[in-house]
């Protein structure tokens, strides 16, 4: 994504996102995984993003050079790490940046890329020349495909919240995953700042005109790019639950860590501390009924 004025002031304000600040455990952390992976980049995101604490889970994506490996992606992992005598937590999801790349850009038949990645996220460790303005392009690219789907889905006219929740509203009921009332809300609420002139880049990056009064916006999608935008929307929706199974179950194989991940959870919300043993490690499936019926007997 490059050329005009506005895709540059859009690839402008999105490197200086990336540039974000983070806590020196958090960037050295997502190195050591970043090259133990071979990853080109890694990507930073979610609530430990916003709020600098180094508790619960970081959130980390590790985009690696070259052809997309896996056809379900992305593998998903859990890490932990001692930094100044703190035990970091991780989960970790790693894909081909190129494959990232057309995600975000709605080229595929995900949801979850640009529909994450349109929040903030922070570039917290790259290797030597490892494609920085490729990831701008698809952090871009992911604002994008989100903005011309908000005003798709979203009214004639209203404020840029008002077509970012129809947004989320839509892309929550097509993945196979339960969302709270009004989590929409809490999103733009706590990342208001971020998503402060964001459509209007976003829609004349792509040469999608609007007007701006009284504190909203009346987009100008002519009828037939809206009911493309439409058409192309509801073959991804039909296949947001179907896809989101398919990698809930490719996880309950590969899901690295798996074992070490749930007892950490257990533990967090129940206070009954679960043993991690061999077996639970190679089997966390199987060995679930077990933990469950440990936390119980506990907890009565």
């Amino acid at each position: 994504m490059n050329g005009s004025p506005d895709r540059e002031a859009l690839r402008r304000r999105i490197a200086a996102q990336l540039a974000a600040p983070v806590d020196d455990a958090i960037a050295a952390f997502a190195a050591e995984l970043a090259q133990r992976a071979g990853a080109m980049a890694a990507l930073f995101y979610g609530s430990n993003l916003r709020t600098g604490s180094l508790d619960g889970v970081l959130d980390f994506y590790l985009l690696l050079p070259g052809a997309q490996q896996d056809r379900i992606w992305p593998r998903v992992s859990y890490h932990e790490a001692v930094h100044g005598g703190q035990i970091l937590r991780a989960k970790v999801a790693v894909m081909a940046l190129s494959t990232f790349a057309d995600a975000a850009a709605g080229k595929t038949r995900d949801t979850t890329i640009w529909a994450r990645f349109v929040q903030p996220s922070a570039l917290v460790w790259q290797a030597d020349g490892g494609g920085q303005s490729e990831l701008v392009d698809a952090i871009a690219a992911a604002s994008c495909t989100a903005a011309r789907l908000a005003v798709a889905l979203g009214p004639e006219h209203g404020t840029a919240e008002d077509y970012w929740r129809a947004l989320f509203r839509a892309t929550y009921s097509a993945e196979f995953r339960v969302e709270k009332p009004g989590r929409e809300d809490a999103i733009l609420s706590v990342n208001a700042e971020h998503f402060e002139g964001l459509l209007p880049l976003a829609l004349s990056a792509q040469g999608i005109g609007f007007e701006v009064g009284g504190g909203q916006i009346t987009p100008h999608l002519p009828a037939s790019r809206r009911a493309a935008i439409q058409r192309w929307w509801a073959r991804v929706r039909r296949l947001g639950k179907p896809l989101n199974l398919l990698r809930l179950v490719k996880a309950s194989t590969t899901f690295d860590g798996a074992a070490r991940y749930a007892a950490w959870k257990v533990e967090r919300h129940t206070g009954v501390a679960i043993e991690v043993t061999p077996w639970r490690e190679k089997h966390p499936l199987l060995a679930a009924p077990g933990v469950l019926f440990k936390v119980w007997r506990a907890r009565r």
